[in-house]
């Protein structure tokens, strides 16, 4: 393949990188974040790499459910016997990719929000964060649309840890956080 400057060229190689990838999540995964966590080998063609998850899919390695992947038992025992086959560099790569995503996905398991509306108009907008324990804080706010109420919720999942420090400070009479 001329003008394919990365390590792996090959489909079976391409498949034992995504199954090392998968055998790193805890979570099951799009097929958009995993496209994003595999195509960094500038070897690997999207149109590749589309025909490996399927294929890893119809042998049974990948599982589909609504809009996630997630690897099987089979896919865990496979990925591990050949995952050494993959250049050391590419591991190392995958691996730090793997590693920060997994991180995103832990913290957005610890956010939860969620909105409904308001039988008596407006919208009750639930916000929750917790620390893997329990929940640290949780609050319950009124809209008055369904636009201020997404707002709301987008708002605590970019700045949840941010908003719980800040109420800490002002409740317990530090300086105000600005």
């Amino acid at each position: 393949m001329a003008g394919n400057y990365g390590f792996i060229h090959e489909k079976i190689d391409i498949k034992v990188l995504i199954l090392f990838i998968m055998r790193r999540l805890f979570e099951p995964i799009t097929f958009e974040a995993l496209t994003e966590l595999t195509l960094f080998d500038g070897g690997i063609s999207y149109f590749d790499y589309s025909e490996c998850v399927a294929d890893l899919v119809r042998t049974g390695h990948l599982r589909f459910e609504g809009d996630a992947y997630s690897i099987t038992d089979k896919g865990m025992h496979n990925g591990g016997v050949v995952e050494n086959n993959l250049p050391y560099s590419v591991r190392i790569k995958a691996e730090n990719r793997a590693s920060m995503f997994r991180a995103l996905q832990g913290r957005e398991a610890m956010i939860e929000t969620s909105s409904a509306e308001n039988p008596d108009g407006g919208f009750v907008v639930n916000l929750a964060l917790s620390d893997g324990v329990g929940e640290i804080v949780k609050m319950e706010l009124y809209t008055v649309n369904e636009s201020q109420a997404r707002s709301l919720e987008k708002g605590f999942r970019k700045n949840a840890e941010g908003i719980y420090h800040a109420i800490m400070e002002m409740l317990l009479g530090n300086k105000n956080p600005d």
